[in-house]
């Protein structure tokens, strides 16, 4: 029997202690106890138990029916913080996602049921003990990806396993145990009977939750993954061995340098280079080139996101930035230069847009302090509050109406005119001043 203690918050002890004291045995189990043994921060803590789901509602006073069918109990503990409590649970049949359980009356048959190794520990808060039957603690220690059972079966009960393997494996620096690794190839021409919503979700877990996600998707590139799921992107990787133009080198490289907190950015720093595989020419010195990949790659870029389901904030940003990737005002530009660019980027997306070509200036292995130095001129700019639209003007349709003018095209036709005016003098953007324009230069 191995021990060890983890740091597991006092509430976990408080309802473990509880469940035991009745008579029912409970344990902390997955994710929670594979963090903390390799030592991480745990933030969710979830435990297993023998007791049913109705006597652990007869022994709190404060629970949630989260899943109840499912036998999983929400346990609102006195540090005010939810644990999800659920019976002990054995398979009777499984087909993909929706497998047939019923409970059971051991941990073991628990731990059984699940995927991988690492995430079929059981640890008791009261006696410091580990329930490792299928040795994951090791696996842990040989920085070993493995399935419990048959790898084959495991991934034909849920498909999502075999993109779940790739994520632990490039987040925790595992190598895939070869016959593990050999079942998940198979099952990668399954992958498209998932949903798009849970292929989507497995990839933000990847933008969220890993730094260096290129290590996760160099995985999805050599198991096969990129091939089924993504085939835009494996015509990136190819068109990098024809040409010898690193743009999939670069494109890892550059999703690493992004904050795991903007995973839109991420993805469309992924997505960024969708377009070259179509745009590719070669010119007069025989030299490659990608004229309107931007453009090309922005509607690829939306279609990929359509079809994961993307909702239509992170598809308009992603899309959005891929297309105006390679818009960006000279070092030298003016003031008046720059309020026009702006007018194009939209204030609220410039520093995401800076972001996004410095991570590819750096992915690229220049420093990107030229681009610093142009986010530093676009800022200034910026922070002047210049009129870069009609709803910026000084005046509206009312102050033409009186002057006298009759409203029509010519409305518009007049505002434009002045937006443009104070977009390079921005000292013009006074109600008198404009209104002044109109009458002498724009009224008839």
């Amino acid at each position: 029997m191995n021990t060890i203690q983890l740091n597991a918050p006092a509430a976990v002890h408080e309802i473990v202690q509880k469940l035991e004291g009745a008579g029912y045995e409970t344990w902390a189990v997955g994710g929670a106890v594979r963090d903390a043994l390799l030592g991480y921060r745990v933030a969710d803590w979830d435990l297993t138990t023998r007791a049913r789901p109705d006597e652990v509602r007869r022994l709190f006073k404060r629970t949630v029916p989260v899943g109840i069918d499912h036998g999983t109990v929400g346990v609102l503990a006195k540090d005010g913080v939810m644990y999800e409590v659920t019976t002990f649970r054995r398979d009777i049949e499984t087909f993909g996602r929706h497998a047939v359980v019923e409970f059971a009356d051991t941990v073991e048959e628990d731990l059984a049921r699940r995927d991988f190794t690492f995430n079929a520990i059981a640890w008791h808060p009261m006696r410091a003990e580990l329930r490792d039957p299928f040795n994951g603690f090791d696996d842990l220690r040989a920085a070993k990806l493995r399935t419990v059972g048959s790898p084959q079966e495991r991934f034909a009960e849920d498909y999502l396993r075999v993109l779940r393997a790739l994520r632990f494996a490039g987040h925790f620096v595992m190598q895939i145990d070869p016959p593990t690794w050999e079942a998940l190839q198979a099952a990668t021409e399954h992958l498209p009977r998932l949903s798009a919503e849970r292929i989507r979700e497995e990839l933000w877990k990847i933008f969220t939750k890993t730094r260096h996600a290129s290590a996760t998707l160099k995985l999805y590139e050599s198991s096969g993954v990129l091939r089924v799921l993504f085939p835009e992107l494996q015509a990136v990787i190819n068109l990098e061995k024809e040409t010898g133009v690193p743009l999939w080198t670069h494109t890892l490289a550059a999703v690493d340098t992004i904050s795991l907190k903007r995973p839109t950015l991420r993805f469309a720093l992924l997505l960024h280079a969708v377009g070259a595989p179509t745009a590719k020419v070669k010119d007069l010195k025989g030299n490659w080139r990608f004229i309107g990949h931007e453009v090309l790659g922005a509607r690829t870029a939306e279609e990929i996101m359509q079809r994961l389901r993307s909702s239509n904030a992170d598809t308009e940003e992603a899309v959005h930035l891929i297309r105006l990737q390679s818009d960006l005002f000279p070092p030298d530009a003016s003031d008046a230069v720059v309020r026009r660019w702006l007018v194009q980027m939209r204030p609220e997306r410039v520093r995401d847009f800076f972001r996004f070509r410095i991570a590819h200036a750096r992915g690229s292995g220049a420093s990107g302090a030229d681009l610093v130095e142009r986010w530093r001129h676009a800022h200034r700019v910026m922070l002047a509050h210049p009129a870069l639209a009609a709803g910026d003007l000084a005046i509206n349709g009312r102050d033409l109406k009186a002057l006298g003018l009759e409203p029509g095209p010519r409305f518009g036709e007049i505002i434009d005119a002045l937006v443009v005016r104070v977009l390079d003098d921005p000292t013009l953007n006074e109600k008198d001043t404009l209104l002044n324009i109109v009458r002498t230069e724009l009224r008839s």
